[in-house]
């Protein structure tokens, strides 16, 4: 699945990409400095080049300033093998660092556990309750959490129906949001919840969080689903797939 490379320009800067930018970088790196990117670190790099990771439309680039200090050259360096140099001072400088602040923002958002809190994988998804392929990968989840392997974490929103925010919050309102969840998804098209009349300002606060964290991630479907994979690296997938491994 693809990493979050999209993700790079909705986010604070990590401080050590503040302390970066208020280096005095050479001429030519100021030069794509002005022109928008920003400039997180500088990494080796060879043949008397000197690297600086950036971050620029969205996505990480990397710089390689030449020997004489009066020219640069933006983007991928291979050497004679066909191995790209760039990945890993990027992957380091730039996706790694954005990736925990992502992380971090779904941990503190608003979500309805599904699952063992103790499970060694979590998963986060934005879920709307009239959402039919959210409901479809809960099903496909089932095995996984079941089996204590794989915890959910529904970050709930409102985006399909206009009564999907009161349902939204009908479930965090519930006594028990966990079960109120299980027993709608379990229902599937037979679910009985009932959307709230009125909202709560508390739970209404939740769920304008939720979206506005949905909008700088710039996601427009559910399920939208985040989980870390084996190496530490956050991963996405959108909607529900037909296999799933993790």
């Amino acid at each position: 699945m693809p990493r979050l490379r999209h993700l790079l320009t909705l986010l604070p800067l990590t401080l050590a990409a503040t302390l970066a930018q208020a280096e005095d970088w050479p001429a030519p790196i100021k030069q794509i400095e002005a022109k928008g990117a920003k400039i997180i670190g500088k990494f080796e790099a060879p043949s008397g080049l000197t690297g600086y990771a950036a971050q620029y439309q969205n996505r990480g680039m990397a710089l390689y300033l030449t020997a004489d200090g009066k020219s640069v050259i933006a983007g991928n360096l291979y050497d004679a093998q066909g191995n790209d140099l760039s990945t890993e001072p990027l992957e380091k400088l730039v996706y790694a660092p954005m990736a925990k602040q992502v992380w971090a923002k779904m941990e503190n958002s608003s979500w309805i556990q599904d699952g063992d809190k103790n499970a060694p994988r979590i998963v986060y998804l934005f879920s709307d309750p009239n959402c039919p392929y959210c409901n479809m990968f809960w099903e496909q989840a089932r095995p996984w959490v079941k089996a204590g392997k794989v915890q959910l974490r529904h970050i709930m929103v409102g985006i399909i129906r206009e009564d999907s925010a009161a349902k939204s919050a009908a479930l965090f309102a519930a006594k028990d949001p966990q079960k109120a969840l299980e027993e709608h998804e379990a229902a599937g098209k037979g679910s009985k919840l009932q959307a709230l009349a009125k909202i709560p300002a508390d739970i209404e606060a939740k769920l304008d969080a939720n979206m506005k964290l949905m909008d700088e991630l710039e996601l427009s479907a559910t399920p939208a689903i985040f989980y870390l994979d084996d190496k530490g690296g956050l991963q996405q997938q959108q909607g529900a797939r037909r296999r799933i491994s993790w």
